[in-house]
C-alpha cells in the first residue's frame, strides 16, 4: 500500500509528536522515535491509542466514502441518481477495476489502522520495558491499552481480508491457501521491510483470532465509565471473535463463543419501541449495542476517545438526505406535481424500489393527488400547508399496512414514505417527505428516500457532523451469526429459536415466547417473494435487520449468492443496462493499483 512506502518509524514519530502537542523541536529529529522521551507518562500511552479509533472515520473507512457510495451501492440497499463519478458507477456495477477510487481508499484507510494499532503495541511494550516499578493499576492500564489496540487490529485486519482476500475459508480450512492481504504484525525500519507479499486466507484469519482472543483476556471484566462507552470490551472483541469463527465456518468455536456474548455480556434486545429510533441520533450506546462509533453532531465534549473538533468529519447522511416538499416555487404556487421539493442534503441516493417489496409492501406506488381539505388559504402554501394531498384512500391503507404489520415493520425504520412520513426541514418545522425528484410523474415508480443512518430532523447543509452513531456490532447481529452456527453446526431447533428472537422483536412480541409470526421451519415463507429470501429465513432476516448497515455486503459474498442478487435488482440509475456480475471476480475487490505499482512481492486478484 502506499502508505506503507513511508517508514513506520517516521510514521510514528509524527503520531507521537501530534499527540503530546509538543513543538518537535523539543523532542528530537521528526524522522525517528525516541523511546526515551515518549511515551513518558500512560496520558501519553493513551493519546497514542487515540488513532487507533480516530482512524474509523476516516473517508476511505467511516467518514464519508465507505459505506454510503461503496457498500451501500453494491448492496443495492441505495439507488443514486448522481452519475459524475466513476468508481461510484462500479460499485453499483459490482464491475471493479484496480484504479477505482473507492476501494482503494478503504485500503489506504484500514492500512492505516493496522498501522495505529501496530504503533500502539510497541508503544505499550516499550514503555513497560523502560519503566520498572509499575503498580498493579499501571499495568492493569497498559493491559487495557493492548486490548483494545488488539480488537481494533482484528477488525481492521477483518474487514480487509473480507473485501480483498481472494476467498473465504469453508468448513475444514478449504480455500485456506488461497491469496489473503498482506500482514503487517511489527514496525518496519526500512523500506525493503514495507514490501511483503500476500499471507494465506488461513494466516489471516489465523492472526485476526489470536488478536481477537488476546483483547478479550485483556479486557476481561472491565466495564467502561460513562465517559468512556465508545471504547471496545471483552463484549466487543468476543462479538467480533464469534463473528471471524462464522465467517471461516468454525462452526463449533463460533457456538461457544457467540452463546457466552449472549449469555454472560449482559446485553438485550432492545424492545422495538426503542430499536426503531436507534439509527438517527437517539439511544446511544444501548442495551444491544456491542462496538459503536460515536459521533457528537456538534463536536463539544464527547466520549472519552471521541471529543472535539475530531467528531466533524462524519457525514454519511449528507449523501441520502431526503426530500421534503418545497410548497411553492418562488412566487408560483405549489402545482401538486411533486417538483417543488427541499433536500436536506445531497440527495444522491435513496431507498432502491426493490427494497420496498422485498420488505413485503404490496399496496404498489400509483396514488393520486387530491385537494387538502386542511389547507389554510390564509397562510398561503408553504412546507406545512400544502395546497395538494395524496389520496386519503390511498394513505389509509398504507397506514393499516403499518397497523396490522402486513410488511415488515422494518420497512420503516429503514425508509421514509413520501406523503405519509415527515421529516424537520429546517430544525424546527416538520413536513411530509416528497418522492424523490428523478421519480416524479412515474406511478411504476416508489421513489422513497432513506431513514436509516438518515438526518431526518436537522438539515446537513447547517451542521458539521451527523448527530447518529454507527453500530459496528449489535447482538442481533450476534443473534443471527449463533443462529447460523447452531444450524450448520447440526441443532436447526436452536438456529431457528434465535432467528425467530430476532423477528419477534421487529414485530413487538415478546422475544423469548412463541409468536404468531415465528417462522415454522427453516424454509417457511418470508415476507420476501424472491427466490434468494423468500424461503430462507436465515438469508432474510440478516437481509432485514442489518439493512444499510454494512454487513450484507459480506453475506452475499460469503454465501456466494451475488448472480441472484444481481439478478433481482436488475438494474441501478447510475449503470447503463442490466447489472453486471462475474463469479470469477464480483466477490472480492481488486487490489488497488498504487500498491501494485508499489509493493513488487504483491499479486493482483483474478480477473482484475
Amino acid at each position: 500500500m502506499k502508505m506503507l512506502k513511508y517508514i513506520y518509524t517516521a510514521a510514528l514519530a509524527v503520531i507521537l509528536i501530534t499527540g503530546c502537542k509538543k513543538s518537535p523541536l523539543n523532542v528530537g529529529p521528526t524522522n525517528a522515535y525516541s523511546t526515551t522521551s515518549y511515551p513518558s507518562t500512560l496520558a501519553d500511552l493513551q493519546s497514542v491509542l487515540v488513532s487507533c479509533y480516530a482512524n474509523l472515520r476516516d473517508q476511505g473507512i467511516y467518514g464519508f466514502h465507505f459505506l454510503p457510495k461503496a457498500l451501500s451501492n453494491s448492496m443495492h440497499t441505495i439507488n443514486s441518481q448522481y452519475n459524475g463519478d466513476p468508481g461510484w458507477n462500479e460499485m453499483a456495477n459490482t464491475n471493479l477495476t484496480a484504479s477505482n477510487q473507492y476501494s482503494g481508499e478503504a485500503w489506504q484507510a484500514l492500512y492505516t489502522g493496522v498501522k495505529n494499532c501496530n504503533v500502539t503495541i510497541y508503544a505499550a511494550n516499550q514503555y513497560t520495558t523502560q519503566h520498572t516499578g509499575l503498580s498493579a493499576a499501571d499495568k492493569q492500564t497498559i493491559n487495557l491499552i493492548l486490548g483494545q489496540a488488539y480488537c481494533l487490529r482484528g477488525w481492521y485486519y477483518m474487514e480487509l481480508e473480507c473485501l480483498f482476500g481472494e476467498s473465504y475459508m469453508t468448513a475444514g480450512g478449504a480455500n485456506g491457501d488461497k491469496m489473503g492481504v498482506p500482514i503487517y504484525t511489527g514496525l518496519p525500519t526500512s523500506l525493503t521491510e514495507t514490501q511483503v507479499a500476500r499471507s494465506s486466507v488461513k494466516d489471516v484469519w489465523t492472526l485476526v483470532q489470536s488478536d481477537l482472543q488476546q483483547a478479550a483476556t485483556l479486557l476481561k471484566g472491565k466495564v467502561w465509565g460513562s465517559t468512556e462507552l465508545a471504547r471496545v470490551t471483552e463484549w466487543s472483541a468476543k462479538g467480533l471473535l464469534g463473528k471471524a469463527y462464522v465467517y471461516t465456518q468454525d462452526w463449533t468455536n463460533a457456538k461457544t463463543t457467540l452463546l457466552d456474548v449472549i449469555t454472560n455480556s449482559e446485553k438485550v434486545l432492545m424492545p422495538f419501541a426503542t430499536y426503531q429510533n436507534s439509527f438517527n441520533g437517539s439511544n446511544k450506546f444501548n442495551s444491544e449495542s456491542l462496538f459503536e462509533l460515536y459521533i457528537d453532531q456538534d463536536s463539544k465534549g464527547g466520549y472519552g476517545i471521541y471529543s472535539g473538533a475530531a467528531n466533524s468529519s462524519t457525514i454519511n447522511g449528507l449523501i441520502w438526505a431526503p426530500r421534503t416538499f418545497g410548497g411553492y416555487n418562488g412566487s408560483t404556487p405549489f402545482s401538486g406535481t411533486e417538483t417543488q421539493t427541499q433536500a436536506l442534503g445531497y440527495p444522491n441516493e435513496f431507498f432502491h424500489d426493490k427494497n420496498v417489496t422485498r420488505f413485503g409492501f404490496t399496496l404498489g406506488s400509483n396514488y393520486s393527488l387530491v385537494a387538502n381539505p386542511n389547507y389554510n388559504a390564509t397562510v398561503g402554501p408553504t412546507f406545512y400547508n400544502q395546497q395538494l394531498t395524496i389520496d386519503p384512500v390511498y394513505k389509509q391503507n398504507a397506514l393499516q399496512i403499518r397497523t396490522n404489520k402486513t410488511a415488515d415493520p422494518r420497512l420503516f425504520v429503514n425508509a421514509l414514505q413520501p406523503w405519509i412520513d415527515s421529516v424537520k426541514f429546517d430544525g424546527n418545522t416538520w413536513a411530509k417527505v416528497s418522492k424523490v425528484d428523478v421519480y416524479v410523474g412515474d406511478p411504476t415508480k416508489y421513489g422513497w428516500s432513506v431513514k436509516k443512518y438518515s438526518p431526518i430532523d436537522y438539515n446537513e447543509n447547517t451542521i458539521n457532523s451527523d448527530k447518529w452513531d454507527y453500530y459496528i456490532l449489535r447482538l442481533a447481529d450476534v443473534y443471527l451469526l449463533y443462529a447460523e452456527a447452531s444450524i450448520k453446526g447440526g441443532d436447526a431447533i436452536t438456529g431457528l429459536e434465535y432467528i425467530n428472537k430476532v423477528k419477534r422483536r421487529a414485530y413487538s412480541y415478546p422475544i423469548n415466547a412463541p409468536s404468531p409470526v415465528d417462522y415454522l421451519t427453516l424454509t417457511s415463507p418470508t415476507s420476501a417473494t424472491d427466490p434468494v429470501l423468500g424461503t430462507n429465513p436465515l438469508y432474510y432476516e440478516r437481509w432485514a435487520e442489518l439493512f444499510n448497515e454494512g454487513s450484507w455486503w459480506f453475506d452475499v459474498c460469503r454465501w456466494r449468492i451475488g448472480q441472484s442478487e444481481a439478478t433481482y435488482y436488475a438494474s441501478a440509475l447510475n449503470v447503463n443496462g442490466a447489472l453486471q456480475w462475474s463469479d470469477a471476480k464480483s466477490y472480492t475487490w481488486p487490489i488497488p493499483l498504487n500498491e501494485i505499482n508499489s509493493n513488487s512481492k504483491i499479486k493482483q486478484n483474478p480477473g482484475y
